[in-house]
Order: C-alpha cells, then structure tokens, then sequence
C-alpha cells in the first residue's frame, strides 16, 4: 500500500529512522564511560544505569525529532541536499505525526527523569532542566540555539558534562569533579559530528538564515574548527592521563588517529557535498570508536591489575 511521499517503508520503522539512531552513539559513548567509573569505583547498579540510559536516549530522540520539525517549520530543510533525517522533507512522514514523536519521546524522558530526581535526590533536577532545555531550545523556541551559533557548544554541553556527571549520580549516588573533566575530550568530538554537519551545510543554512558557526564565519574559520575539535580530543585525553585523572588504559583510544587524520584532510579540502556527507557520517563512527575504545582500555586495565 503506497505511504507518504511514496514510502514503502513499514510506518513502525519509519518512525525509528525519524529518531536518527545512527547518532545514538552520542548518548552511548559517554554511558560507556559512566558504566566503566561506577564499575571500577565498585558501585555500578544495573537497573539504575539502564533507567538513566533510556532516560537520555529518550531526550535524545526528542532533540532529534524537534529539530526535524523545527528545520521543516523554519525552511531550512529545502536547501539541503543531503543530511541526516530530512524525513519530513522527503515526505516519509508528515509533520504532526514528527511532532507527536518528539512530544511523546521528550514526555517519556521527562517522567523516567523525575523517577530518577525521586530515587536520589532534587539535585538532579537541575541537570535534567538543562538537559530538557537544550532538548526543546536547540532548534525550537524563540532563541534556536542551532541558528544562533550555539549549536556545538549545546550539543558538547549535553552529551559531555551532563550525560557523564548526570548519569555516574544516578548510577553510584555521588559525584566527582573528575567526571567533569573526563567528559570533555568525548564533548569535543560530539561536538565535531555537529560541526561536521554544519561545514558540510554551509550554503545552504546560510540561504536560509541559520547562522551556524560555520555559516557565519566562513568555510576557512569551519575547517580549522574541525581540525581544532577532533584534534582537541586527542590532547585532551593524553593531558588527562598525563595529570592522573583518567587511567593510562584510556590512551587506548588513540588507535582511532589514523580515521581522525584522514577526515580532517578531507573536511579541509573537500567541498562536494556528496563527498562531506559522507565525511560527516564516519565523524559519527570515529566518535563511537573513540568513546568507546577510551572506556574499553580504562576497564581492561583495571580488570587486569585486579587480577595480580
């Protein structure tokens, strides 16, 4: 039976893909590394750590599902040629069944979030009022932080900080500065798939007036950001094994360099569309890829020495 825009695709799965799952890994990375601290620490509680995981994927999905509606609403989405979602665009589904979605998602998250205030305490309210805030303010409101050249830092603030600080609380009740600080190199790289996606869109968000970092001050200004942002993880990372805050075993994850190098030479000297789309697509894999190998090397270490 013919669906929207042609679709054959079952309305359950279109439903799934409008959520943008393959960007998951922005809330997957960084509870990988909350997993391993409550682990190590001897305090990782499994029904707590899954609540807390549903509960970002959950306002992940939503950001998604706004920000499709809201680019629709907006028109920015008709200059594009390429991009993640687009499902209204591509008439896949139409925009009150992706504004239904995103309420239902953000309405899921916010009641699994005040289950977590209630079985730790109200200071966790705050980091979900920031985390809902940036969820419905990203590309919604009247101040989109996405059109206001706030999009990297939202998106670094909110699956770095508030992902690895928020969810170690609700995992192990307490926190650590140090969570702070170890969610800043998995920021920086979160924060690249955004700006890959923003240098690869470049015309076309300025013809429809999202100011983007990379809209505002040009292709140049955006590819030394991107090499600053991919490069800035590594750095950061070797500084935080350097200064004893994240475990030696973390350097793991400079095996992905070689994946980084050769994106930032093809995100400054490529400007075909095509070409950056693809780009923009393996900056998300290098980012799971890294997160992951820099948990994965912390616990095998630690897994290691416990057993001398």
């Amino acid at each position: 039976m013919s669906t929207a825009g042609g679709s054959h695709k079952p309305r359950l799965l279109r439903w799934f893909w409008a959520t943008r799952p393959r960007i998951f890994t922005a809330t997957f990375v960084p509870f990988a590394l909350v997993a391993v601290l409550a682990i190590t620490d001897g305090a990782f509680h499994l029904p707590r750590f899954l609540a807390a995981l549903i509960t970002a994927l959950l306002l992940q999905a939503a950001a998604n599902l706004i920000n499709e509606y809201a680019d629709h609403r907006r028109g920015s989405d008709s200059f594009k040629r390429a991009g993640q979602g687009m499902t209204i665009q591509r008439r896949e589904l139409p925009a009150r069944e992706v504004l239904a979605l995103a309420l239902l998602s953000l309405v899921g998250g916010v009641l699994l979030g005040l289950y977590l205030v209630a079985i730790t305490d109200l200071r966790l309210i705050w980091i979900g009022l920031l985390g809902t805030a940036i969820v419905i303010g990203y590309t919604a409101g009247p101040f989109p932080l996405a059109y206001h050249s706030l999009g990297e830092l939202a998106v670094a603030i909110g699956f770095g900080p508030l992902c690895l600080y928020g969810g170690t609380y609700v995992v192990t009740g307490s926190t650590k500065t140090e969570h702070l600080w170890l969610s800043l190199p998995i920021a920086t790289m979160v924060a690249a798939i955004l700006h890959a996606n923003n240098l690869r869109d470049l015309n076309a968000d300025r013809a429809a007036g999202k100011w983007t970092l990379a809209a505002r001050f040009g292709r140049r200004f955006a590819r030394i950001e991107y090499v600053a942002l991919v490069s800035g993880s590594y750095l950061l990372l070797i500084a935080l094994v350097a200064f004893g805050v994240a475990a030696p075993g973390a350097l793991l994850a400079l095996i992905t360099g070689p994946q980084a190098y050769r994106l930032q030479r093809i995100f400054w000297e490529e400007e075909h569309i095509a070409t950056l789309h693809a780009a923009q697509t393996e900056t998300a894999v290098l980012h799971g890829r890294f997160g992951f190998a820099f948990s994965l090397g912390w616990l095998l270490l630690w897994a290691g020495s416990s057993l001398i």
